[in-house]
């Protein structure tokens, strides 16, 4: 049998060029499944082999805890115990006891099989892993061995394979077996798994690799990618700073008749790809950005980092973009919170105020619904929950919800609107008294609050009544009266 391990143990190493340790370590752990399958209960089992004689010895083990980590009574020694104690045991130690050992011959030939070339798999894997681990972060291309429908299977060549999961494909893209695939080259721990290749087409590096394939002067670092900003499939914008002043960063990027740029994005699904120069000033780099839309004034909050930017009415919704993704992608390539409005922001902001008020949402949602052309009351009353798509993360019950709020603030502002036009005409017969003897703005205000309203409320009222309302002689206000009464006569 130590002859057949050694034997085992080479022939397997050679075969898959891996460490002979690494085969000692598999045989080892078969034996062990195999000492295990005696107990009924839950048992720890250890195995060592002598690397040079294939000699092995088996051993049950138990760990010694604290009462906080003991569960098992076959797994764990508590320190307290008086076994603990009488064989001097500390927390973290093992106590071993030999046992009997399991026959490399005579253990099931499938299950040993099956944890062997499992472990020889993983070791492969980790093997492959530590061999790719120099291009993690860098763009790699391979072809598809295997459509799932969570995974793309991709080989790489030199019998290492990744997985693109679907959440990090652009969408729409469909690929098929045999179909060349590029991406970025990642490494993800799967429980259970440990670590294996990944690759993804979404993230922000995608197109800094591709931006390095097509343009030299970036893979010679003439040129330098300072920040990007994307959503995938839709949008990217990128703030790019050139090293030498002789060459323009955007030109260079975009290429003749735009041939460098028009690569990239046909790798990437027609992807829309903004190029912007980088500044150090965040305020300049903000003009570049949005350009371009016409920026009024910005105010900057340097400890909070954000920014509040004013456009010109009719550029504001070129700044904000589709469902806001002008600006997100802009607050992204940032790395400020940016909050933008138009010149005429006080009924902008009248218009968030009433969303706020008679819908009860914060003041995000509210500019949300303002971007997806739900600005008012009235237009989210008739709205249908589609209507609402260009809004992420609102559940259909919040639609529902909003939609049914609305219907029930109309009949409010209805009523406000009534009072106010009602308030408005009584304001209008009330400033027929200037008329009458020339009242000034705050004696018109005192005869309002009490509620003299028109000529024929002041030709109603007696000298003393008027005085006890004005600090004024009786002479004024008996003129007043009567000059409103004359008024009513002439009526």
């Amino acid at each position: 049998m130590n002859e057949e391990i050694l034997l085992v143990a080479d022939s397997v190493s050679n075969e898959k060029d891996l460490p002979r340790e690494t085969i000692f370590e598999a045989i080892e752990f078969a034996l062990a499944s195999a000492a295990k399958k005696r107990y009924k209960e839950e048992v720890n089992i250890l195995v060592d082999i002598d690397q040079s004689t294939g000699d092995y010895q088996t051993f049950r083990y138990k760990d010694v805890v604290d009462f906080e980590n003991y569960e098992d009574s076959e797994l764990h020694i508590l320190v307290d115990s008086d076994f603990a104690e009488e064989n001097d045991l500390k927390v973290g130690d093992k106590f071993k006891e030999q046992i009997e050992n399991a026959e490399f011959g005579r253990i099931s030939a499938q299950a040993a099989k099956q944890v062997i070339v499992q472990k020889v798999r993983d070791a492969e894997r980790l093997e492959i892993i530590k061999r790719f681990r120099p291009s993690l972060g860098q763009l790699v291309s391979g072809s598809v061995k295997k459509v799932t429908r969570e995974y793309i299977i991709v080989d790489l060549g030199d019998n290492a394979e990744a997985s693109l999961p679907r959440k990090d494909l652009i969408q729409g893209e469909i690929y098929r077996v045999g179909d060349r695939i590029k991406g970025i080259l990642e490494e993800s721990i799967r429980e259970n798994r440990g670590p294996q290749l990944v690759l993804s087409r979404s993230s922000r590096e995608m197109v800094s690799e591709l931006f390095k394939l097509e343009v030299p002067e970036i893979a010679e670092e003439v040129i330098e990618i300072r920040a990007v900003a994307r959503e995938a499939g839709a949008r990217t914008k990128i703030a790019v700073k050139t090293n030498d002043a002789r060459i323009d960063p955007v030109g260079a990027c975009v290429g003749m008749r735009g041939s460098r740029v028009q690569a990239v994005s046909n790798e990437l699904g027609n992807e829309r790809i903004d190029i912007v120069v980088w500044e150090d000033d965040q305020a300049k780099l903000l003009v570049n950005t949005l350009a371009p839309a016409e920026i009024q004034s910005i105010v900057m909050d340097d400890e909070n980092q954000s920014m509040e930017v004013v456009v010109k009415d009719e550029n504001l919704a070129l700044a904000i973009g589709k469902s806001g993704q002008n600006i997100r992608l802009t607050s992204e390539l940032l790395g400020w919170q940016i909050q933008i409005k138009g010149e005429s922001s006080g009924e902008e902001d009248s218009g968030i105020s009433k969303l706020i008020e008679y819908l009860g949402v914060d003041r995000n949602l509210a500019l949300k619904l303002i971007e997806n052309n739900l600005e008012t009351v009235q237009k989210i009353s008739e709205s249908k929950p589609e209507d609402f798509e260009g809004i992420d993360g609102l559940e259909e019950e919040v639609i529902l919800t909003l939609i049914e709020r609305a219907e029930e603030s109309l009949l409010e502002i209805a009523l406000l609107e009534l009072d106010e036009d009602e308030s408005e005409e009584e304001n209008k017969e009330a400033r027929k008294l200037i008329l009458s003897d020339g009242f000034s703005e705050e004696e018109l205000e005192l005869l309002v609050k009490n509620e003299i309203l028109t000529v024929e409320n002041l030709a109603d009222l007696a000298t003393d009544e008027l005085t006890e309302i004005f600090e004024m002689d009786e002479e004024r206000a008996s003129k007043l009266i009567m000059s409103a009464r004359q008024e009513w006569l002439e009526d």
